[in-house]
């Protein structure tokens, strides 16, 4: 469907990093974009930057979502915000999975049921949800991460499903390694993490995720992209290992024997 026949976007996540690259990029097809962030200050920078019409609103905040979406028809909805707390499931704290939970996927499906069956009643929209090769491959020390974006992956496929017959596309973008903030977001505002994972990497840019978002928004009404994974071309995913079995320590034999 041509950007012409949308007026209207939602995008989440939207004051930095694959946001803010999605709201400019939409911008520059005229489309009028609500930005839904957190950071007020970004936000407002964002919004003078580009002419979007910001929102200083988590996506936790049910009442004030609920509120946009009964005031706006929005054409196009892109599920972007999200955290991490990257943590082997044996060593998972409680409110980490709670945050990942509320945040990656009750978050995302309390938004899709606010705004999608407006776009079937219309026989006009598009849901773009950001997930993650985490949702599709596994890899350590990231479960539950992996487990609320496997979700989003699951939701995404039903979404087609439930609004079969209308007009209503569905993509999950499901990126890689991206070279955005997000790892300082995640494991500190420190020099040596951005060197961990961007400095010398030949690693895609936020805004190549939002012009692939552009691309999957503006094909033909009869065409929907349901799933693109956007890697860096030096990374793979997948991976095989055996380990052998560890021998009972002297104590822990010693333990088992006791009555």
């Amino acid at each position: 469907m041509p950007f012409s026949d949308y007026k209207t976007a939602l995008v989440t996540g939207a004051s930095s990093g694959i946001g803010a690259a999605v709201v400019e990029r939409l911008r520059r097809e005229n489309i009028e974009v609500h930005a839904i962030a957190r950071s007020a200050g970004a936000l407002e920078e964002l919004a003078e930057r580009t002419g979007c019409i910001a929102h200083v609103i988590d996506v936790t905040d049910r009442a004030a979502i609920a509120d946009l979406a009964n005031r706006v028809q929005f054409d196009i909805l892109v599920n972007n915000a999200g955290v991490d707390r990257p943590k082997k499931f044996l060593e998972a704290d409680e409110e980490d999975i709670d945050l990942l939970i509320d945040v990656n996927l009750r978050a995302v499906l309390h938004i899709c049921r606010l705004i999608v069956p407006g776009m079937v009643a219309r026989d006009r929209g598009h849901v773009v949800n950001i997930s993650s090769i985490a949702g599709n491959y596994n890899f350590g020390g990231n479960s539950t991460y992996h487990a609320v974006k496997a979700g989003v992956a699951m939701l995404s496929n039903q979404l087609r499903i439930d609004a079969f017959g209308k007009r209503v596309r569905v993509t999950e973008i499901c990126p890689g390694r991206i070279a955005t903030d997000i790892f300082n977001h995640v494991h500190g505002d420190d020099p040596a993490v951005r060197e961990r994972f961007i400095d010398g990497f030949e690693l895609p840019q936020a805004t190549d995720i939002a012009d692939a978002i552009a691309f999957a928004i503006s094909a033909p009404v009869a065409v929907n992209i349901g799933h693109m994974e956007i890697t860096p071309t030096l990374q793979v995913m997948g991976g095989l290992q055996t380990a052998k079995p560890q021998m009972p320590t002297a104590t822990s034999d010693a333990e088992g024997t006791k009555p």
